[in-house]
């Protein structure tokens, strides 16, 4: 070939390469490096020619994340549990992004309801030491863990909208996001009392992260009455910690017995005993009416629908808690149960999206029908099954036994620690 030759030949392919980048950047493709086809897609992605030289400029331009292939909507346990999934399997370090409300990174969220609420000579739970995983075992992923292994962390920017078509998600910050496999794991919000009988009065609490609890523990500094609204995890809970902080404690719930979905009455009555001994008062089979205020505007007393009346100055909440959708019902809602329909891999009824945790409404096996369960150890099963089955050729069914535990009055100084765990629907008791 004459060198006249080479240098038209040179040109034409370095413009066809300019060509090839122009139309990757049209598509939304990143242009730094070949895309695969995204893992648990049943339709292939056009790829895009690898020109390094346009990294930097085409990210700040387009996206906001650098990590496209694989995103994680929330920060919770079962978004700590995926992450580490991808490492194990080498698919995290420049691949995977998390996007988040939370301020930091993911945490065992039952401990905020256990040892965190502990007064301050009682040692309490504090953040490194319950990040995720743990509790289980598992390393500790601090934000310099996500950092080392390449993963993108968006912190406090919740995500409001998502375009399944063009495969984007937006932020409350207005950040647009692209994702090749998008895996949500929102987990729950806590239920609240309606605002218009004072569910939302200052010193009115509920619990679901860091920032609650650190509201409810500045507010026990000076509490002195305090009434506790539900007989469930979230009321023995908080009930058994208020006992260390010497609080005047009353549990209010409608139901007959505490933990009435576990509980069989004898044993309740165990465990409503052991409560009485420690000063906690209960007034059961009765709801609230509305939350009082005082001339200050702070809740004062909670009148119940028995027509009485209980005077306090801290109110916390814990009746529950609803699967927090969010911007995603287009992705297919179960009506019954809550949450996200998604099958035995976790896939939605849209190709390359995954639903994990709390909010995603899956094949129950053992059971033979659909559920949703709000439980530490589901969300972190859930999120290495998923994973597993977005990169790996597994395929076998999420086989999964409910299953549910609580501690309390763990604090130095009780004079009795209490641990309780239920398998099963109707569960069986080990002690």
């Amino acid at each position: 070939m004459s060198p006249a030759a080479r240098f038209w030949s040179r040109k034409a392919m370095a413009s066809a390469s300019s060509f090839a980048a122009a139309a990757s950047l049209k598509r939304g493709v990143s242009p730094w490096r070949p895309e695969p086809p995204a893992l648990g897609r049943t339709t292939p992605r056009r790829s895009s020619i690898g020109l390094g030289c346009f990294r930097r400029s085409y990210v700040a331009a387009a996206f906001d994340n650098e990590n496209r292939e694989f995103v994680i909507v929330g920060g919770g346990n079962a978004a700590g549990y995926a992450a580490r999934t991808f490492v194990e399997h080498g698919m995290a370090d420049g691949r995977l992004c998390i996007v988040s409300k939370e301020a930091h990174a993911p945490y065992e969220r039952p401990a905020l309801t256990k040892g965190y609420l502990f007064p301050l000579e009682k040692k309490p739970a504090r953040l490194p030491g319950f990040h995720t995983c743990v509790g289980s075992g598992g390393e500790r992923q601090t934000a310099e863990w996500y950092k080392e292994k390449g993963i993108e962390m968006l912190h406090e920017d919740p995500v409001t909208s998502i375009d399944i078509d063009k495969q984007t998600l937006t932020t409350d910050s207005g950040k647009l996001l692209k994702y090749g496999s998008l895996i949500i794991a929102t987990g729950c919000t806590a239920s609240r009392l309606p605002e218009k009988i004072g569910g939302s009065l200052p010193g009115v609490h509920y619990i679901r992260d860091v920032a609650d609890a650190n509201s409810l523990i500045s507010s026990w500094e000076k509490t002195k009455k305090l009434v506790v609204v539900g007989g469930g995890y979230i009321g023995m809970e908080v009930a058994a910690a208020a006992v260390a902080w010497k609080l005047n404690t009353t549990i209010i719930f409608p139901e007959n017995h505490l933990l009435q979905r576990l509980f069989t009455p004898s044993l309740a009555q165990r465990y409503e005993e052991f409560y009485k001994d420690n000063g906690v008062k209960f007034v059961k089979g009765t709801s609230i009416k509305h939350l009082e205020a005082g001339s200050d505007g702070h809740v004062c007393s909670v009148k119940l629908e028995d027509g009485s009346t209980i005077e306090t100055d801290t109110v916390v909440v814990g009746i529950g808690a609803k699967p927090a959708v969010g911007p995603f019902e287009r992705v297919g809602l179960n009506t019954s149960v809550g949450g996200i329909q998604v099958d035995s891999q976790f896939r939605t009824k849209i190709p390359g999206i995954f639903a994990i945790g709390d909010v995603a409404a899956f094949p129950l096996k053992i059971y033979d029908r659909i559920a949703r369960v709000e439980h530490v150890d589901h969300a972190r099963r859930s999120a290495q099954h998923c994973a597993k089955s977005i990169l790996t050729a597994q395929s076998h069914t999420y086989d999964y036994l409910p299953y549910f535990y609580s501690r309390v009055f763990e604090y130095e100084g009780s004079p009795r620690k209490l641990w309780w765990q239920f398998f099963g629907d109707n569960g069986i008791i080990c002690y």
